[in-house]
């Protein structure tokens, strides 16, 4: 099939049978335009080259301001890490009625970029850069959810996040600029997010580490405010191993989990039943693309992004024996204010 296509690409199924591919509840548009108030929402693919530092990271995004809630715009992303010329950023924009989001299930078409359960086509051009990729995703494992459940039915905290697909396998092929990866089992992941961008943020995932792809992470940290006041940093976590989730995001473990943010490096430390972890993710400088995250009421977040940062984790399950963590692969995103971060900004 040609890259430069959106139709439906004959991939694998999404997961083996019996396995659940998404969450209906918290995989589709939660935008609802007779709101009468501002919404982002994004659902983003992100694949790690198992045997190199290349990646895959694509987004697909409806923006709708405070000032005219129901003329939203969506908005293609895609970014490639580690080309023979360095890292590549492209993005497209189109009114929301000429895209699609399925609002049951997993599904996304932006200017024909495409996003299904199980795979992605399409191609996303600008500036003269050219990323277009056809891919199949299997999926591994259940949706995770980065908060307990009752959470998403609050306004707290302002942005939601959830991984309809946290560990899938990927094959195919991507091209950028004319140099061509060939995409067989690389691990990778679908998220989905909503609401407002947090004005201080940060959140990562693993599922590359150099030993242990039986190990899912994901967490984040974020600061938001409430009357005016920016709150205290939170921080919630969560570990997948073998299978079975262990969720360091109750109030209790949300009380006593640590989180110190810098704009290279996430360091945390948490515990929640029968689980403790502390780590670190980092990058240089070089590693990161910087991009704009603009808010419904116009504030800028910029989103310090890399998919091929340092992860350095111990982890301890009652009953097991403690596990060390490495990883060059991981995923790591810090959102900030600040605007002499010193990450060039892309799109």
């Amino acid at each position: 099939m040609p890259l430069s296509s959106g139709k439906r690409s004959s991939g694998s199924p999404s997961s083996p049978p019996g396995a659940p591919a998404g969450d209906e509840a918290f995989a589709g548009l939660r935008y609802d335009p007779r709101a009468g108030r501002g919404h982002v929402e994004s659902w983003f693919l992100k694949a790690n080259d198992p045997r190199s530092r290349r990646a895959l990271w694509l987004k697909w995004t409806l923006w709708a301001g405070d000032g005219a809630p129901e003329r939203a715009v969506a908005e293609a992303w895609a970014v490639a890490f580690g080309t023979a010329h360095g890292h590549v950023a492209t993005k497209t924009t189109v009114p929301f009625e000429r895209a699609r989001f399925a609002r049951a299930g997993l599904g996304a078409n932006v200017d024909e970029s495409e996003l299904r359960p199980d795979g992605a086509s399409g191609r996303v051009d600008s500036g003269g850069r050219s990323i277009a990729f056809d891919l199949s995703v299997a999926s591994r494992e259940a949706p995770l959810l980065l908060y307990p459940r009752w959470m998403y039915a609050s306004r707290f905290p302002s942005q939601k996040a959830v991984s309809p697909i946290p560990n899938a396998r990927l094959a195919g092929r991507v091209v950028v600029n004319g140099e061509t990866w060939d995409v067989d089992g690389w691990p990778g992941m679908v998220g989905h997010n909503w609401g407002r961008h947090t004005e201080q943020y940060v959140w990562g995932h693993c599922n590359a580490w150099d030993d242990g792809d039986d190990v899912v992470f994901e967490g984040g940290a974020g600061r938001t405010r409430a009357l005016r006041v920016l709150l205290p940093l939170r921080t919630v976590l969560t570990v997948r191993h073998h299978g079975t989730s262990y969720p360091m995001n109750a109030l209790a473990s949300v009380a006593h989990n640590v989180s110190n943010v810098t704009l290279r490096r996430w360091q945390f430390r948490g515990a929640g039943p029968r689980v403790e972890l502390e780590g670190e993710m980092w990058a240089p400088t070089d590693d990161f693309v910087g991009l704009f995250y603009p808010n419904p009421d116009g504030a800028l977040t910029h989103c310090l992004n890399s998919k091929i940062a340092h992860a350095d984790v111990m982890l301890r399950i009652a009953g097991r024996v403690p596990r060390r963590l490495r990883s060059t692969r991981a995923a790591l995103e810090i959102g900030t204010r600040d605007p002499s971060h010193g990450v060039r900004m892309v799109v």
